[in-house]
């Protein structure tokens, strides 16, 4: 229903914002990644949201990336992953860390998060895997040059990042930006 949210930082209490629009103010939950990024009192922000809406509440929670925003809401969809829980492991790690810890399965990781305890580590690992890959939270800067403009190139024309990065897989390394879209949009057509 809401977003994102466009305004004046009113307050700033970890871990809650309130971001002011127009005159009335949204008191959002954030991360602490997000938290630690965010402007000055006073100034513009903007941010991601996710809106949830509970018998006796309605909350929203904000987020400074879209891949922030993606793995909260990957992370809520498991069985005994509340917003809080989420909002926990995102603000005790990277969106990157998660995946990496994901995709090498590592535990150990997750249960260093206040709040996250083996058998839960061990059900967000399981239900994770495949959903949460090194390819969301790895940045496009990491690919070549021209081959992170060919993945964001295939983002805003609105295929997923894990697509993106299968079509990339097929491409050779040299490819050029334009030469290598149309290969991927060919790849991706099949």
């Amino acid at each position: 229903m809401i977003g994102k949210l466009t305004g004046l930082l009113s307050d700033k209490n970890p871990p809650e914002v309130i971001v002011d629009c127009h005159g009335v103010g949204y008191e959002v939950n954030v991360p602490m990644s997000t938290f630690y990024n965010l402007p000055a009192t006073g100034e513009k922000v903007s941010l991601l949201t996710h809106f949830v809406v509970r018998e006796d509440a309605q909350i929203l929670y904000g987020f400074g990336t879209a891949a922030e925003r993606e793995a909260f809401r990957q992370l809520i969809k498991i069985s005994g992953v509340g917003p809080r829980t989420a909002l926990s492991v995102l603000s005790g790690m990277s969106v990157a860390e998660l995946a990496q810890a994901v995709t090498s399965q590592e535990a150990g990781r997750l249960v260093k998060v206040p709040g996250i305890g083996k058998k839960t580590a061990e059900r967000l690992l399981l239900e994770l895997k495949g959903k949460l890959g090194a390819d969301i939270g790895a940045p496009a800067a990491a690919l070549g040059d021209a081959q992170g403009d060919i993945q964001q190139a295939l983002v805003a024309l609105g295929y997923s990042d894990k697509e993106a990065a299968a079509a990339l897989k097929g491409l050779p390394q040299d490819v050029g930006v334009s030469e290598g879209i149309k290969l991927a949009l060919k790849a991706l057509a099949k």
